[in-house]
């Protein structure tokens, strides 16, 4: 177990860096940890060194955020103007070409001497110069004995700033002591949406209609590994415009709850440990955006003992809290045209499409959101049969879209679609048509109140309902029920969920049973032997098992720490089940099959994902991708068992798209998924992934 006190005097703030070198008269090395703030002007000077007529820039950050290191100078006549960056090119200096991060701590380091600089940007080398004989030859070695440097007005913080002997090796340095940082973690987050506008949607308001929504904040050092200190996270209520408290409700309600053991508490009276480097917390919003002139707020979670550090409070995005009545959309507008059903409401939008049939539907994933869904033309749902000789250890019941209308792009192979927010719970729902008010299969009729409760329903609540109306189920009216919420929602996605869902119980049901015999807790290493060999079996897979990391995943997933409760089984079975049913497609199960490459590492986060296509020098090349199943995604989530796509845009920026699994064209000839991939003009190789010991 970790130092559990967070020191103040290990970070400063940069203005109030002060570093002396004395007698180094052939050089110096100079390195720190900075977590800097976006400075209101540029160029900006971050570290000064000072001389004889003031100061002048040692270390400073150019309008394009690249960092630029100074050679020390010896008379003010030599010193450039801070206040403008073109004289700076005519004087040596070393210079990065990438722009330095900010609201990250980054490790810089300076190496200075008489006849060199060299910047290191976390422990790599970025930039170097050679200093010409003549500059600085008369006085130069002499501003080596005595240098004093004091950091400038700009916002940001340093650690663990040393001054070393110019032989040192800054890569020491920087595997040592990193600081710290606290984030949240998006992958533990539930029931929260996000709508179009990259704004998160709670249901709040009063007590009776309010929801809990989870979240996880992790405390972090600088490489991205968890830190086990046992102090204490606070969460409050602030807003988003101005960064000021919201106010109480009108019945003197505290704005932020947090619920435990089904007793709510002002969140500022019940801070939450940090665990293993995890912070939990079951929160419930008691004011509403409408009650405060609509505007928006956001969550800031600190430590208590560290207050006033930027670097230990994670901010969420901006938050709409809406009432449950804005979620049921009871005054919606069908409109059926011959080409596409889809539903109109004032919180989604379609893209328009085209007619013709080329590609897979690949649209962007982001956590807790549902994605922009495609349309569909003359679409036909029906029970796929399974082929002789292919796996049948389980039934397969799938969807088939007869049709289905998406915008082309270029000719390619998959289609990319950018993502709405639409909400997950409450998914886009529209009223039917007159012609779809009788539903009937084989005279058996499904209630129009069951489904739009399921289709206005939250997660907790859609599985909740699978799992009373599926087992007593026939498969015709699962069959029936799943086209009628395709129907409602404009979104067939949901009905691969209802469909599975019968065999995904039951299925559930036995391996529960079987790993834990009869008894209530289970220990988790006993357990894990039972799910892989269930998860082989179902995803067609012998060839093929389970890593450590794969089930430090999966434990975090259950939500469990030794042992293992039928809950936690349950959280795993929703996002494993899923998972190995996507697998079982003959498309996918040779992919994952792969070792060489290995096209599909294992399970891991999204964090994991991003950080194996960021180098040490930065991101990858364009084009580079790795692929994961998405820990946000459980069943009934229309998304569950999807893949996504991280990979390095043509902008240098990660993007991450989820690849819709269910439906593939008719017409279309059988291929291998890593070749559709490598279609795709933004997928150029396969990245290296590289993930958490």
């Amino acid at each position: 177990m970790g130092e559990n006190v967070i020191k103040s005097e290990d970070y400063s703030l940069l203005k109030d860096l002060r570093v002396k070198i004395e007698g180094e008269e052939e050089g110096f090395t100079l390195c720190f940890w900075l977590y800097l703030l976006k400075p209101s002007t540029f160029p900006a000077i971050l570290l000064n060194q000072v001389v004889v007529a003031g100061s002048a820039p040692f270390l400073a950050l150019k309008d394009n955020k690249t960092i630029v290191l100074f050679p020390l100078f010896s008379s003010h006549k030599e010193v450039p103007d801070p206040r403008i960056s073109t004289p700076w090119n005519e004087f040596p200096h070393a210079s990065m070409e990438i722009e330095f991060p900010l609201q990250k701590w980054t490790h810089v380091g300076c190496k200075v001497s008489t006849e060199f600089l060299r910047l290191h940007i976390d422990g790599e080398i970025m930039a170097e110069q050679s200093l010409p004989s003549s500059f600085g030859k008369d006085d130069n070695s002499n501003c080596l004995k005595k240098i004093n440097f004091a950091g400038n007005d700009v916002r940001g913080y340093v650690h663990n700033a040393k001054v070393l002997p110019l032989i040192f090796s800054v890569k020491d340095h920087y595997a040592k002591d990193p600081p710290l940082q606290l984030a949240i973690d998006n992958s533990s987050a539930s029931e929260i949406e996000e709508d179009s506008d990259g704004v998160w949607s709670i249901v709040g308001g009063k007590a009776s209609c309010r929801r809990i929504f989870s979240l996880d904040v992790i405390l972090l050092n600088a490489f991205d590994q968890p830190i086990n200190k046992e102090m204490e996270v606070v969460a409050s209520l602030l807003y988003a415009d101005n960064g000021g408290p919201v106010e109480k409700t009108n019945d003197a309600e505290a704005p932020l709850l947090t619920s435990y053991d089904g007793i709510e508490y002002a969140s500022c009276d019940r801070p939450s440990k940090i665990l293993h480097g995890r912070a939990s917390f079951k929160l419930k919003i008691s004011q509403l955006s409408s009650k405060c002139d609509n505007r928006l707020f956001r969550i800031r979670f600190e430590i208590l003992k560290a207050v006033g550090f930027s670097f230990l409070e994670a901010l969420s995005p901006p938050i709409r809290c809406i009432s449950r009545n804005r979620n049921i959309r009871t005054s919606v507008i069908y409109k059926k045209s011959p080409a596409a059903t889809q539903p109109l409401n004032g919180s989604q939008s379609f893209d328009d499409v085209s007619v013709e049939l080329q590609k897979i539907a690949v649209h962007e994933a982001k956590p807790s959101s549902l994605s922009k869904r495609v349309r569909f033309d003359q679409e036909k749902i029906s029970t796929v049969e399974q082929p002789e000789g292919e796996c049948n250890s389980h039934p397969r019941n799938a969807i088939k879209a007869e049709r289905i209308d998406v915008a082309s792009l270029n000719g390619t192979h998959i289609n990319f679609e950018e993502a709405d927010n639409s909400p997950s719970d409450s998914e886009s729902t529209g009223a039917r048509n007159s012609s779809y008010k009788t539903m009937s299969t084989g005279g058996n009729s499904v209630p129009d109140s069951t489904i739009f409760k399921y289709c206005l329903g939250s997660m907790t609540e859609r599985s909740s309902m699978l799992k009373e109306i599926a087992p007593s189920s026939s498969d015709e009216e699962i069959l029936e029920f799943a086209k009628q919420v395709a129907i409602y929602s404009g979104c067939s996605h949901h009905s691969s969920q209802i469909m599975m869902a019968k065999q995904l119980i039951e299925e559930g049901r036995k391996t529960w049973n079987l790993i834990s015999t009869n008894n209530n807790h289970v220990h988790w290493d006993s357990a894990v032997l039972g799910i892989e060999e269930q998860f082989m079996k179902i995803s067609c897979c012998s060839t093929r098992s389970l890593k450590q990391q794969d089930f430090e995943i999966l434990k975090k997933i259950a939500g469990c720490q030794d042992h293992l409760a039928q809950e936690n089984f349950e959280n795993l079975w929703y996002w494993l089940y899923p998972v190995a049913l996507t697998l079982s497609r003959e498309w996918i199960n040779a992919t994952w099959k792969s070792t060489s490459p290995k096209w599909i590492e294992g399970f891991i986060t999204k964090e994991e994902a991003e950080y194996s296509l960021q180098g040490p020098r930065g991101l990858q090349q364009p084009g580079t991708f790795v692929l994961r199943f998405p820990t946000s995604r459980s069943w009934p989530h229309p998304d569950a068992g999807s893949l996504v796509i991280t990979y390095v845009g043509g902008d240098y920026t990660l993007h991450h798209r989820l690849i819709s699994v269910e439906f593939i064209y008719r017409q279309m000839e059988l291929k291998q998924l890593h070749d559709l991939l490598l279609a795709e003009p933004e997928l150029l190789r396969l990245g290296r992934t590289i993930r958490s010991q």
